[in-house]
């Protein structure tokens, strides 16, 4: 971890959240260690082989805090079925990464994509509360998540967390996120004890795992942020927001990871939807001005579809040269983000989803909404056929 690129991603993440705050609302025991060890000596893949799993983020809702509104306030099993079927038979995904809060729409929209015959991995987001009741929301979760993997054939795979440096109270000085942030913005801390204490949570959030869910288990950790020791996991996850122009670079900087013998699933990856974006990477966020009117919240940018596109087809070859276990865009939807025709409200430029969503009243988040395909939806789908029919040839 370096502070430059700590910062950055603190600085992210806060815009992220004040946005979407901003659109919705306007203002190693236990019956799973034998399976999971044994699957744990499944190695790394080798370069060229392609991805085993081609999937996409689907965020169910997550609050960003106690009070904080779920980033979908609107919410139906049919909506989320329509979306999940998508993925399936359009975009041509063999998986899904179900992200979120509320622990009944992680099982639903789990066992919807099991239905269809999808790779899951379940990921639980309880930002900024107590980290007791952190690891009781993860137990719930894993409990759930063992259910599902005992009764459907896809593989289930645990995230046991996503960023913790970040979202849960203890690792780093503040009550809120917001207010860790600013703590490691200021650049005042000590970062060998930050390790620690981020160390001392993963174990015990590995031990809640193992306890209660049998099969592999992983951790959303944010590349060159937060130094995990792979040795507790079965497979090493990756939120991997780097920019290169050259891909070869993208090699140099992923290939330590391998240095743990095990599976590499990156867990998010993208852009957003405007000019410049893909240079951002995960600071695109902070090009945004969040104190002011929602109008004027975009300023400057110019919307384009086609270099987000661009960018999710370069780094889908990238991850399919290193034949990684999957890749996950980030992410499918975000209906806290609408998109607008007129440039000064198109909040969607801001967002990372494959979709644009249309709601029937802009400002009001409980509102109806259908959604349309961005550029990046079609690159994703034409990318993910592709590359299945090239493994179906080489009969993998």
């Amino acid at each position: 971890m370096n502070n430059d690129a700590l910062t950055r991603r603190a600085t992210f993440l806060k815009g992220a959240a004040v946005l979407g705050a901003a659109a919705a609302g306007g203002v190693l025991s236990g019956p799973g260690e034998a399976r999971a060890a044994h699957r744990g000596r499944r190695g790394a893949r080798r370069a060229g082989g392609g991805l085993t799993y081609r999937g996409v983020v689907y965020d169910t809702g997550t609050a960003f805090g106690p009070g904080w509104p779920l980033t979908r306030e609107l919410w139906t099993d049919a909506l989320m079925g329509t979306d999940i079927r998508a993925i399936d038979q359009e975009l041509h995904c063999s998986a899904v990464s179900v992200i979120g809060t509320d622990v009944d729409r992680l099982v639903s929209t789990a066992t919807a994509a099991l239905e269809r015959g999808l790779q899951v991995t379940v990921q639980p987001r309880l930002f900024d509360h107590p980290q007791q009741e952190v690891l009781e929301h993860l137990r719930r979760t894993c409990r759930e998540a063992e259910k599902l993997r005992l009764a459907h054939r896809p593989e289930v795979v645990l995230a046991v967390g996503c960023e913790y440096v970040l979202f849960t109270p203890g690792i780093v000085p503040g009550d809120t996120f917001l207010e860790r942030i600013q703590y490691l913005v200021e650049g005042n801390y000590d970062y060998r004890e930050i390790t620690r204490r981020l160390h001392a949570f993963v174990a015990r959030a590995v031990a809640v795992a193992r306890e209660n869910f049998g099969g592999r288990i992983t951790y959303a950790a944010a590349t060159g942020l937060e130094e995990i020791n792979w040795n507790l996991f079965d497979i090493v996850g990756l939120d991997y927001y780097t920019f290169h122009s050259d891909p070869a670079e993208h090699t140099r900087e992923l290939s330590p990871h391998r240095r743990w013998g095990k599976p590499i699933m990156i867990m998010e990856f993208g852009c957003c939807t405007y000019r410049g974006a893909a240079e951002r990477g995960g600071d695109g966020w902070d090009v945004i001005d969040y104190d002011k009117p929602v109008p004027e919240i975009v300023g400057n940018l110019v919307r384009d579809e086609a270099e987000q596109a661009q960018h999710l087809a370069t780094m889908l070859d990238v991850f399919e040269a290193e034949g990684f276990l999957s890749a996950s865009p980030y992410q499918f939807i975000a209906t806290d983000l609408p998109h607008s025709p007129n440039p000064r409200f198109d909040l969607d430029m801001a967002s990372f989803s494959l979709v644009k969503v249309v709601r029937e009243d802009f400002a009001d988040p409980l509102s109806p909404y259908h959604w349309k395909p961005k550029s990046a939806y079609h690159a994703v789908a034409r990318h993910n056929c592709a590359a299945a029919r090239r493994q179906r040839a080489a009969g993998r």
